[in-house]
């Protein structure tokens, strides 16, 4: 293992990387409980082992409440901060009050430098 499995994981994991003293998990594509496993396993992976766990979701096309789920119960293990939802996401977080919850920023160095 490398990192915090930074690599391909089924296509939903891009990849990951350090930023700071977190680690950037980036997403893509159709997140729901049959897609989620690997995206599980690269979050909960890394929350073991930062402080500080970005998700870029600038590739996420569609999340439902499995994946919404993981998003609040990773965000229970670690600092946890959603960098650049799409408006698909947006809408979740807004309609479930998610949004006020999580931690969500326009981008990775945005949510990588907040206080």
């Amino acid at each position: 293992m490398t990192g915090a499995r930074d690599t391909d994981h089924e296509g939903v994991v891009a990849a990951g990387h350090a930023a700071g003293t977190g680690w950037v998990v980036i997403a893509r594509g159709e997140l729901d409980q049959d897609t989620l496993p690997p995206l599980q396993e690269a979050l909960v992976s890394a929350a073991d082992r930062y402080p500080l766990v970005v998700l870029d979701a600038a590739g996420v096309t569609f999340g439902d409440s499995s994946f919404l789920n993981l998003l609040l119960q990773v965000h229970h293990l670690t600092t946890l901060r959603i960098a650049a939802p799409g408006d698909r996401l947006r809408r979740l977080f807004a309609l479930t009050g998610a949004d006020t919850v999580l931690s969500v920023h326009p981008d990775v160095e945005h949510a990588v430098c907040a206080p």
